[in-house]
């Protein structure tokens, strides 16, 4: 495991312990996608569709790749709901490598919003 590697494991799981002190166990990655969703959407948490936790995923990963100038908002519809579109491909990884990116932007959404 390379050294960035381990350094973005090893905030990924202070990031996870942080969360668990919050919510009393710790998130895997969806439940964490889950979570800046709903930030994202401002509205609390309420009772979601499964297809509404579908979107708020989608929005989350929207949001954290925005980071890296892969998605940009393009606009917040009448019910209040987020729209992003996509500005330049991700670049092409294998499962692990998608894991390890999406992790850093995840990790670079909390350092930015310092929520946890």
């Amino acid at each position: 495991m390379s050294e960035e590697s381990s350094n973005i494991e090893h905030r990924w799981t202070n990031l996870r312990a942080s969360m668990m002190k919050t919510f009393g166990k710790k998130p895997d990655l969806n439940a964490i996608l889950f979570l800046i969703g709903i930030q994202e959407l401002g509205k609390g948490v309420t009772n979601f569709t499964k297809e509404e936790k579908q979107d708020l995923m989608h929005i989350a990963t929207c949001k954290v790749f925005s980071l890296s100038g892969f998605y940009e908002l393009e606009r917040v519809d009448e019910e209040g709901w987020p729209h992003y579109r996509s500005v330049k491909p991700i670049p092409f990884a294998n499962l692990k490598e998608q894991d390890r990116m999406l992790k850093w932007h995840i990790i670079e959404y909390f350092d930015r919003s310092e929520e946890f």
